[in-house]
């Protein structure tokens, strides 16, 4: 089954890790799309990704990132890398059609509209600051009152941004396994909704 999938990169801007998830997204069937929030920019700290964000602006970014769905499905599965979830969480409210959203490395939150039975993802590393307890536990409580089916995959000893072959995060089994959990989401856990034969 193919879907159609919009991923949002990380504080850092568009680089190699978004590239490569969607070249192996790609390989498996779905269309991606990466749009490029940063007009461009990249950054290789955490520090510097914020300066970038506080340049081009958090209104930007959502802008940029509404316009690249502008002619996209209403189905498209929203997926967010980090900060990406972020820009999920404010695009969400807007897409609640979407067959599914893929959280990697950050919560977001559900918007009130979400229709009961959408599927969703996270994955993230144990522990990570960027991904509190509490967080965690405010998006179950909501996926569960809102009929929403969350899968919560943690990665003991990984690093934050584990993914990222360039990164000193990166942890090569945590990644494989992550990306093999999100082809069979895309390929078996989306809505009918999503899916196209």
């Amino acid at each position: 089954m193919m879907a159609h999938i919009a991923l949002f990169h990380s504080i850092l801007g568009l680089r190699p890790a978004e590239r490569l998830a969607a070249e192996r997204l790609r390989a498996a069937g779905h269309q991606v799309i990466t749009p490029d929030l940063f007009g461009g920019a990249t950054a290789t700290t955490l520090d510097e990704g914020f300066q970038l964000l506080d340049r081009v602006g958090w209104a930007t970014v959502v802008h940029r990132a509404r316009q690249a769905l502008r002619d996209m499905p209403e189905e498209t599965v929203l997926a967010g890398v980090s900060m990406g979830t972020g820009v999920v969480t404010e695009l969400w409210p807007e897409r609640t059609a979407a067959a599914g959203v893929l959280l990697l490395h950050a919560t977001a939150e559900l918007p009130a509209s979400v229709p009961p039975g959408t599927r969703v993802q996270l994955h993230a590393a144990e522990p990570d600051d960027f991904v509190p307890p509490e967080n965690v536990a405010a998006l179950r409580r909501a996926a569960r009152e809102q009929g929403v089916e969350l899968e919560i995959f943690r990665y003991p000893g990984a690093g934050h941004f584990y993914i990222d072959r360039e990164g000193e995060d990166h942890d090569p089994e945590a990644a494989e396994l992550t990306w093999r959990r999100v082809l069979d989401f895309l390929d078996h856990g989306l809505t009918s909704r999503g899916t196209a034969p």
